[in-house]
């Protein structure tokens, strides 16, 4: 069957879908309009669906067989003003779909379409994941942990992102981890205050600030392999009203990238005991809180072998690039993926010649909407040779 064809025989709609969710953004759990209009959806292509995590929607298309795909899309936008000049620019103040989560969506509703009018040839059922929330607690989570997974039992998930650094036409696939986990955190150094001038009467929190950031930079350099990336990020500092008053105290905000599991827990147990031992040591003390975001996200190594094959019956060999590197961003795909075997691939939606080339969480981004019927017809394919496979 030609996926290709089918997609871009409803390329007309995927871009006014798209551009209409690109219009009314909405951040994570306010999806309330972006739901409605895709159940609307639902109800006219008669697909089967009910409500998850709150603002979230799990459609169900069955066919002939027990073994069950499923297909994510996230729903959720930023909290962004948008400065492109286009007809579809953002009416919704302060809120920009700057991360291509609009085309996702469109890009899923276009596989319900074409999948649900051959559902009587599907050897197997497919599930469609409209996930809320991606960008800040992962409505993936919360969909798991309401069932999203049983009744029937999903086999394999796919999922895919848009990429501006990708020509349309390419896709960007990579076996084992593709994402790093992420771990923010939060440390209160807390001192004694007092006059500038006199600070022997007192216990300074900003230069046990100091020395900690500057330790914590030790853990990446020092003690973990040079070979595996990992990151700490210092993103906040906090303390202090004036110029000749030391505060109590100081609160340093950051984040935690790490690539392995053992990595992650590493890190975390370090980041304590180096802030600790140096405000102990300093004679102040501090509180730390850490905590448990997204996890890696791990690509199955059969699935990826099987999507490499499927997308070049689509796109052309040529047009699959191998991925070596992981991304230090995170992914709320990485849920569904320590549940069930997954592939993720990036979608090429760069284009130079019509200036498409500005980065995610900007306030310029855009994509390509050829994309799009790819998008589809690459998740329509996979999804096909999953139900032969699994």
């Amino acid at each position: 069957m030609d996926f290709l064809f089918q997609a871009n025989d409803i390329k007309a709609e995927l871009s006014e879908w798209r551009r209409d969710f690109h219009a009314h953004p909405e951040l994570g759990y306010e999806e309330l309009r972006t739901s409605s209009k895709i159940k609307e959806f639902l109800i006219k292509e008669n697909i089967e669906f009910y409500e998850t995590a709150a603002t979230g929607i799990c459609a169900i298309i069955r066919g002939k067989g027990e073994k069950t795909v499923a297909l994510r899309g996230d729903m959720d936008a930023l909290p962004l003003v948008e400065k492109n000049q286009c007809d579809y620019i953002s009416k919704n103040p302060g809120k920009m779909h700057a991360c291509g989560h609009d085309a996702h969506t469109a890009i899923l509703m276009g596989v319900a379409k074409i999948l649900n009018s051959i559902k009587q040839e599907l050897k197997g059922n497919v599930k469609l994941f409209f996930e809320p929330a991606e960008e800040t607690t992962g409505g993936a989570r919360v969909m798991i942990e309401e069932g999203v997974l049983e009744n029937p039992k999903v086999d394999a998930i796919i999922g895919l992102h848009v990429d501006e650094k990708i020509e349309t036409g390419f896709i960007g696939l990579k076996k084992g981890v593709v994402n790093a986990a992420s771990n923010p955190f939060t440390i209160k150094i807390k001192g004694k205050g007092g006059h500038g001038a006199r600070p022997n009467d007192c216990i300074d929190p900003v230069v046990i600030s100091a020395q900690v950031i500057l330790a914590l930079q030790t853990i990446v350099s020092r003690e973990i392999p040079p070979t595996d990336p990992a990151v700490i990020t210092i993103g906040s500092i906090h303390g202090g009203t004036a110029q000749n008053i030391i505060p109590e105290e100081v609160v340093i905000s950051g984040v935690i990238r790490t690539m392995k599991t053992e990595h992650r827990e590493y890190v975390k147990k370090r980041l304590k005991e180096v802030a600790e031992g140096i405000a102990t040591s300093m004679r102040g003390n501090c509180d730390i809180e850490i905590e448990d975001s997204y996890p890696c996200l791990y690509n199955n190594d059969e699935l990826v072998q099987v999507f490499k094959a499927s997308s070049s019956m689509i796109i052309g060999a040529e047009n699959v690039i191998t991925l070596e590197k992981p991304s230090m961003g995170v992914e709320s795909f990485a849920y569904f993926a320590m549940e069930r075997p997954s592939v993720f691939y990036f979608l090429g939606s760069k284009n130079e010649k019509k200036g498409i080339t500005h980065p995610a969480h900007g306030s310029h981004f855009d994509i390509d909407e050829e994309c799009l019927p790819i998008g589809v017809a690459l998740q329509c394919e996979m999804t096909i040779e999953l139900l032969k496979k699994i």
